[in-house]
């Protein structure tokens, strides 16, 4: 009996992760140990290396690794309060689509602008990428796609350019991300700045890409609505339109009031923490309403033990505040939804779980910085970096840092994974080149959302085309110009961005 050969599949993030932690382990038995001197903050000082006493890291340290990159050493901090956060963002998703306010607020629109779908590519677009530069949307994007296709086909486009709407739309705005929690926020947090640093730039940022893409999407489904043989899925036309055009969805006619008053408490925090974020005294010295509300607000008999003494002034969050924020937000969707506790708990522990491999991840990924801190080859590596930089312009090394992500994302598809690997080493790389580690982190999610929009490894990517029956190299065909332009623009945008010192 002849056995079936196995299929390759590409190994998770977990293994990628902990054969990279085996990897640093064995460089820190052959790289010279050395360290820098820091600032009180913690920055590391240019030119301030020497060598240090060897400490190659062993099996047991191996394993430990992980462990440590979650609660912490004397060398590096923890990715604890980060994982907390991770897990609990996905119990306030949990807890705000157990209500179906999203799924049905963009089905309401679907139906609503039904006849004019012109109007309707660029509107949902923007929704969608506005949801992955908040909090990251993507596989929950997939369950659009059959919703969206039979309208798509029924007014002359195709099945591409349904995908494109959702899946373009949410990666474009991850790749853009300015707030988004698995992204910014876990980079941000790695090199020990604020995620709302550098959020103006990437503001810009967001809006040209969105409109670069939202151009490019419209310019093929008008091409396609004047020839439909300029489609690249026309082969399959017949059997789209048999398939979708007289597909019944189950779409709502209207948010209801619950739903409605679900939407308000889910911008609303969503507005908070992105106004907690930006460092509002640092960008304005002379506007100080947040600090002199917070100090009016808990001075006051009462109502300030009521409200909280421990309450800071949006601007001074960070990830313990911002957490609180999402369990707060959690709460009040149950309340204004009228949840019972069972289907609240339910529903918060399930977004949680949904969750629980990102913020794992965060853990196993910032094991290597735990190894190569505590085997002391951290500051030799970054003195290698920084002599290879000498001489090498600011812009110079913000493309070059762009382009390292793009293969390193294949690598590591986990966007959360990558950025807890590898920022430790990339921020001090950026100081020493004169460049902000806002910028780097920009760098850093522009090539992660590029790779998301064509990696087949992406569960999203491979489910929204398979729902539309479009095979990936049909997919890189249409897609590729679009890639093409986003990558010139974004490596002239970083290189702006680092002459202006933004």
């Amino acid at each position: 009996m002849q056995l079936a050969k196995r299929k390759w599949r590409m190994p998770s993030a977990f293994t990628i992760l902990f054969f990279l932690i085996i990897f640093v382990a064995i460089l820190t038995w052959i790289i010279p140990a050395g360290h820098y001197e820091t600032t009180k903050a913690g920055n590391i000082m240019s030119g301030t290396y020497r060598s240090a006493a060897s400490s190659p890291q062993g099996i047991w340290n191996i394993f430990e690794a992980p462990v440590n990159g979650m609660v912490g050493t004397k060398t590096t901090d923890g990715a604890i309060s980060v994982s907390l956060f991770i897990m609990v963002i996905g119990g306030f998703l949990g807890v705000s689509g157990k209500t179906r306010m999203l799924d049905d607020g963009i089905g309401s629109v679907v139906k609503k602008y039904a006849g004019r779908e012109k109007i309707l590519i660029p509107f949902l677009m923007i929704l969608f990428a506005i949801g992955g530069t908040t909090f990251g949307m993507g596989e929950e994007t997939i369950a659009f796609v059959p919703i969206l296709i039979p309208i798509m086909i029924r007014v002359g486009y195709d099945s591409v350019t349904a995908i494109s709407i959702s899946l373009i739309g949410s990666q474009i705005g991850c790749m853009a991300s300015t707030v988004n929690p698995f992204a910014t926020g876990v980079a941000s947090e790695t090199i020990h700045i604020s995620p709302g640093a550098g959020i103006i730039p990437r503001l810009i940022f967001f809006i040209i890409t969105v409109i670069i893409a939202i151009l490019y999407v419209m310019h093929y489904a008008i091409k396609v609505k004047a020839d439909p043989s300029e489609s690249y899925v026309f082969e399959t036309r017949q059997r789209d339109l048999k398939e979708f055009a007289n597909s019944k969805n189950e779409v709502a006619d209207k948010l209801t009031g619950r739903q409605k008053a679900v939407l308000v408490v889910f911008v609303m925090i969503f507005v908070i923490m992105i106004a907690s974020l930006i460092p509002w005294t640092s960008l304005n010295k002379n506007f100080t309403f947040f600090v002199d509300f917070t100090k009016w607000i808990t001075n006051i008999p009462f109502l300030g033990a009521l409200v909280g003494k421990t309450l800071l002034p949006l601007g001074d969050w960070y990830f313990t505040e911002i957490t609180t924020l999402f369990v707060f937000g959690s709460v009040l969707v149950m309340l204004v939804y009228h949840m019972n506790e069972f289907d609240f708990i339910t529903s918060f522990m399930d977004g949680m779980r949904d969750l629980l491999d990102v913020a794992i991840i965060v853990a196993v990924a910032r094991g290597i910085q735990v190894i190569m801190n505590d085997g002391n080859i951290t500051a030799t590596i970054l003195h290698a970096g920084e002599t290879g930089l000498h001489g090498l312009s600011s812009s110079l090394f913000i493309i070059l840092t762009y382009i390292f992500y793009i293969p390193m994302s294949f690598l590591i598809p986990s966007s959360s994974g990558l950025a807890a690997a590898t920022m430790g080493i990339m921020g001090p790389l950026g100081r020493f080149s004169g460049v902000s580690g806002s910028l780097v982190v920009t760098a850093y999610q522009s090539a992660s959302g590029f790779v998301n929009l064509i990696t087949p490894t992406s569960a999203m990517v491979m489910g929204s085309l398979a729902v539309g029956h479009v095979s990936i190299v049909t997919w890189i065909k249409y897609i590729w110009k679009l890639l093409a332009i986003i990558f010139v623009f974004t490596c002239v945008f970083l290189a702006v961005c680092s002459m202006l010192k933004l």
